[in-house]
């Protein structure tokens, strides 16, 4: 009987190859979006989870009140990982770090340039690292300990065996380390891949101050809790910790938990509530697949109802001679899981050819792994297609009944005609929301794009201090000096990365403040000429100047600092920052320094030029090429024994949007796609109905009937099912496409064009999808269309 039901199958394909190669096509391009998809979410999904103890490992974050907000910073007191340790039995482990910084590490005279932090003793017993040489208990117990990944090793010594442990490495030619151990490279799934790892204790000792009290903040703060600890019942406990530490002085900052391999996924906060984050687009994209697949199925669905007709007789026949309907049903689902199957081989060969291209787009290193969880995980998808696809159909031609089939009575049910055209209403309904949905992500991105942020991010390159200009008295020179390279236009040093959050204070006192008040201001130190460099504009006073060798105790406020302090005046009216009398020389206009995700906050400059990190130059347009090399010969010979490393600034700014453009991209792909297979289904089915109504149109030719009217009354019936999804379609997109605006601060109104643009693209797509085919039809020889009866 198998051998039967797949013979028939073959022939059945065989025999309608249109139908065939429509759904194949369609169930193709719909798996190969599900198998980039799933490749995609699956990645997404395991970031960090290679950790062993991922289970217990957190990272500390404090809710900090803020004057109109509860602001989630990642960042703690410099105590908290040995306090919580000496005072907490329920942690086992606590770590300290710092972010990564860039650095150049050499080893006789070769410069290499590579990222690392400072970490506590305890980092690589609470971090899944493969330790390849040296002893894990031991690699940080000495200050002048450093611990290398096993690439770095091979840059500076070719290799990467036991024989590098102990021997001397230099870092950015001024301090000395002992190799004490060297670890496999962490896999593309970690969020932090340090090339290199430093004592904290080395990093307390530079930093005593900081370091050392409870008032600052900074750094991160990892915890791996012991077997069987309730984090929630700790949460609680450590709720007021730091008001505790510090004898009642600082009750706005709560601290909690949150474990670390969901940091990646769930790291947006709003009012101190978890408020999603890439999560959010795991769950849009896994959704887009299933609509994709779900369109697919459609196509599949309908066809085989609306070519019912010519398998009547075997059904018949079949019922007749005493096969049950469950036989039938079988046969059915069997034919349409076998179809399912040939088309997931085809998306896999599809996937295969476009996987290098999504890997570009992605920003990943996805691959299809041939293993037995992924053959299983995609034959369960081969049968769930073959399910949806084929159970409407199954049990729709199995129910006949064989008296009816055998002596012809048998006429088409209103319900089935219902079914099929809401299953076509369904799949341009999802058509149009992707539509609305393109138009509205492009638009958004075009603006973060064209946006006027308050200052000029174009031609400005920007590199961090290193070497001779880390010192304090070089640095005016270093910049005199820089200016004068043919193509600089200006050059200063700045603390501010301008791409988000750096430093902030809220150790800021005005006459009538709030004593309570805790609102955090940005803190950006500069150097002489970085307001003009970066083009900040000055609503009031002046900027910082060399006339005025007093402006280290002058301070310059953004617009929304003044606002929010209310002070009316300010020019010339003197605050307190850390106790210290600061006069008010100017207030620049506001700007944006974090995404457009966050509103302008508080912010000062003050004049420190010792106390910035990297260095920003603007260089003249179109000259872009020549003036990087200059600037690298430049570098190179003014500081010697470093590289000249340098990015855009508006490359760094475009880097907070990254998720944004994936989306844009990826929506606009899957989008094209969805309507692609949608139109398929339509062509299929339109293409049977004109074939069915072949003698009509026959005969309202011969009583006088135009072609264009014939064309409009066979495109009637297909239009109302796209004006009614659209209908539908509208009010569902603009609500998701408002929900995904609502996470900027700045955004782009909903205009009623971008739906009406949406309609208008639906409608002339079916229009040309069905309008060729019926104009074919229409243009057909009555005679040739009434022989054939």
């Amino acid at each position: 009987m198998l051998r039967h039901n797949l013979l028939i199958t073959l022939r059945g394909f065989s025999r309608h190859k249109s139908s065939f190669l429509i759904n194949l096509t369609g169930l193709s391009t719909g798996l190969a979006c599900v198998l980039l998809i799933y490749l995609w979410v699956n990645d997404e999904l395991h970031v960090n989870q290679f950790h062993e103890n991922k289970a217990r490992l957190y990272k500390v974050l404090e809710n900090r009140v803020q004057a109109d907000r509860i602001w989630t910073a990642e960042s703690s007191s410099g105590p908290t990982a040995d306090a919580l340790v000496a005072d907490m039995p329920e942690v086992e482990y606590a770590v300290t770090t710092t972010h990564n910084d860039v650095h150049t590490m050499s080893v006789d005279e070769r410069p290499v340039k590579a990222p690392g932090l400072y970490a506590g003793k305890d980092y690589f017993n609470a971090f899944t690292f493969h330790v390849l040489h040296g002893r894990k208990s031991n690699l940080l117990k000495e200050k002048n300990n450093i611990v290398l990944s096993e690439s770095l090793a091979r840059k500076l010594f070719n290799r990467a065996d036991e024989t590098v442990v102990g021997k001397t490495v230099e870092l950015d030619h001024a301090r000395q380390y002992i190799i004490s151990g060297i670890y496999e490279d962490q896999p593309h799934l970690a969020t932090e891949k340090p090339d290199f790892v430093r004592s904290f204790e080395e990093f307390r000792a530079d930093h005593p101050d900081w370091v050392s009290t409870w008032f600052s903040t900074g750094a991160n703060t990892y915890v791996m809790l012991k077997e069987g600890v309730d984090v929630n019942a700790f949460n609680a406990k450590i709720a007021t910790y730091v008001q505790k530490k510090t004898n009642g002085e600082v009750k706005h900052r709560t601290m909690f938990l949150k474990l670390y391999t969901e940091k990646y996924l769930y790291g947006h906060y709003e009012n101190g509530v978890e408020a999603g984050g890439r999560i959010t687009y795991v769950r849009l994209f896994s959704a887009i697949a299933i609509f994709i697949l779900v369109i697919a199925c459609i196509n599949f669905m309908n066809l085989s109802t609306a070519r019912a007709a010519r398998r009547l007789k075997e059904i018949g026949i079949k019922k007749a001679i005493g096969a049950r309907r469950n036989t039938l049903v079988w046969q059915h689902l069997g034919e349409s899981m076998l179809l399912s199957l040939v088309s997931m081989l085809i998306a896999i060969g599809l996937v295969v050819l476009l996987l290098p291209y999504f890997n570009v787009i992605t920003e990943k290193q996805l691959t299809l792994p041939f293993n037995l969880v992924f053959i299983g995980q995609m034959l369960g998808v081969v049968v769930f297609t073959g399910l949806l696809a084929g159970s409407y159909p199954a049990l729709y031609l199995s129910g006949f009944h064989p008296a009816a089939i055998l002596k012809g009575k048998l006429t088409s049910a209103t319900g089935e005609l219902w079914v099929r055209q809401g299953l076509v209403v369904f799949q341009f309904t999802c058509s149009v929301v992707f539509i609305v949905a393109v138009i509205v992500v492009y638009r958004q991105t075009q603006y973060i794009q064209s946006r006027s942020l308050g200052y000029s991010k174009n031609n400005m390159i920007v590199f961090e201090r290193e070497g001779k200009i880390i010192e304090g008295q070089n640095l005016e020179s270093f910049l005199a000096a820089l200016r004068d390279v043919p193509g600089v236009v200006n050059a200063s040093a700045t603390s501010a990365t301008l791409t988000g959050h750096v430093s902030g204070t809220s150790g800021i006192a005005w006459e009538g403040k709030d004593p309570n008040d805790r609102t955090e201001f940005e803190n950006v130190t500069v150097a002489y000429d970085m307001l003009e460099t970066l083009g900040f504009q000055i609503s009031e006073g002046r900027s910082f100047s060399r006339d005025f060798p007093s402006d280290t105790a002058h301070i310059i406020f953004n617009e929304a600092a003044i606002a929010f302090m209310g002070l009316k005046d300010p020019i010339g009216k003197v605050i307190k920052l850390w106790g210290e009398d600061m006069e008010i020389v100017g207030v620049a206009k506001n700007f944006h320094f974090e995404s457009l995700h966050e509103n302008v906050r508080p912010l000062f400059f003050r004049l420190n030029p010792e106390n910035t990190s990297r260095i920003m130059a603007r260089i003249e347009p179109g000259q872009e090429q020549a003036t990087v090399q200059r600037l690298q010969q430049f570098y190179e010979t003014y500081n010697p024994g470093f590289t000249f490393d340098f990015r855009f600034l508006d490359a760094d700014y475009q880097g907070q949007y990254r998720a944004e453009q994936r989306v844009a991209v990826l929506s606009r792909y899957f989008a094209c796609l969805a309507i692609l297979i949608s139109c398929l289904g339509l062509f299929g089915l339109t293409a049977f109905t004109l074939e069915r109504r072949e003698k009509e149109i026959g005969i309202r030719k011969v009583l006088g009937s135009g072609e264009l009217r014939i064309v409009l009354l066979l495109s009637r019936d297909i239009t109302k099912m796209v004006l009614l999804a659209i209908v539908l379609a509208l009010p569902l997109s603009y609500y998701l496409t408002n929900s995904w605006l609502s996470s900027f601060a700045f955004r782009i109104d909903l205009n009623a064009a971008y739906f009406i643009l949406s309609g208008v693209v639906a409608l002339a797509i079916t229009w040309i999808t069905v309008g060729v085919q019926a104009l074919r039809a229409a243009r057909l020889n009555p005679v040739q269309a009434l022989k054939r009866e």
